[in-house]
């Protein structure tokens, strides 16, 4: 056989084994892509899930948002009507307080007069319990009066019936 002969053989052999490398290579290349795309269809599915939850998450926090600031506006409103209920007590604890100080100022004049005018009350009590006792003397006085009458009334009678 001669040189050129066994270099086309070689160059066959080696053109088959490169073909079957390169077989080979595309077996292991189809089944590394089926794989990844396998890989991604499972990427696809849950990233679409994903995506759902995430429109779901969405609305719920732009709900709860519009609830959050209907609620900030309410309570809003309350604080501000809180503050003129809050205002009122004020001015009725002032009031009172006015009150109490006229009634302390009055309290103090009375006191006053009575210190300036003790003597004088005292007479009146005086006077008061003399005219008191003159009364239940005048009563006592009218009851017997009255016991002596129907005494001799009675008389009267025990002698009219005899």
């Amino acid at each position: 056989m001669e040189v050129q002969e066994i270099l086309e053989w070689i160059l066959y052999v080696s053109a088959g084994i490169a073909a079957i490398a390169f077989l080979i290579l595309v077996i292991f290349l189809s089944k590394a892509l089926q794989s990844l795309q396998v890989t991604l269809d499972s990427i696809s599915k849950t990233l679409n899930g994903l995506e759902r939850q995430l429109d779901g998450v969405t609305r719920e926090t732009t709900d709860l948002l519009h609830k959050t600031n209907a609620l900030a506006e309410d309570i809003q409103k309350k604080s501000e009507s809180l503050g003129s209920v809050v205002d009122s007590v004020k001015d009725v604890g002032v009031t009172i307080q006015k009150f109490n100080s006229s009634l302390q100022t009055i309290t103090n004049s009375v006191n006053l007069a009575v210190e300036q005018n003790k003597d004088k009350v005292s007479q009146v009590l005086q006077w008061s319990n003399v005219l008191l006792e003159m009364k239940d003397r005048w009563t006592h006085r009218k009851k017997e009066k009255t016991v002596v009458e129907k005494g001799l009334s009675e008389k009267g009678r025990e002698r009219s019936y005899n």
